[in-house]
């Protein structure tokens, strides 16, 4: 892999943080994108966490906090299960984030609640949520740099 550089930051807010968010979920993707079974989920760690694990969670929080879809089960959002492909999970956090992208750029104001809160009492702002979402993604997207490199030795962004 090569480096990229992160986004500029001389624009607007929201185009500064989403652009933020967008090189974060690039970076996570492009870890997981090309890694053979059986290594993109072996976890790397004694905690289980594997590369496809931490796409398919993100794909959960994505739907989480701005698509307000729920889930019954965080730690089963990290274990890919046998029958999920890299493909399938992939293609499934892209498409949560093509979505959530609308909703994000539908919002007319980062001070407002999130439209579509997950749980009732949660009413977060989306500025509150696209921040959350670039330390969670960031967080995310440096496990998913030393599995990379477990995998494979690849390094780089």
């Amino acid at each position: 892999m090569t480096d990229t550089k992160p986004p500029r930051a001389d624009a607007d807010e929201r185009t500064t943080l989403l652009g933020f968010l967008d090189y974060l979920r690039s970076a996570v993707a492009g870890k997981a994108t090309g890694v053979p079974e059986p290594q993109v989920r072996t976890p790397g760690v004694p905690s289980g966490t594997s590369l496809l694990g931490l796409v398919k969670h993100l794909t959960v929080v994505e739907r989480f906090y701005f698509l307000g879809e729920d889930t019954a089960d965080w730690a089963a959002s990290m274990r890919p299960a046998p029958e999920e492909t890299s493909e399938q999970l992939l293609a499934g956090y892209r498409d949560a984030v093509e979505q959530s992208n609308r909703v994000i750029t539908a919002c007319p104001d980062l001070s407002l609640p999130i439209p579509h809160p997950p749980r009732p009492a949660s009413t977060p702002t989306m500025r509150w949520v696209l921040v959350h979402m670039i330390e969670e993604t960031g967080r995310h997207a440096g496990h998913a740099d030393i599995l990379r490199e477990q995998a494979d030795g690849s390094t780089g962004r």
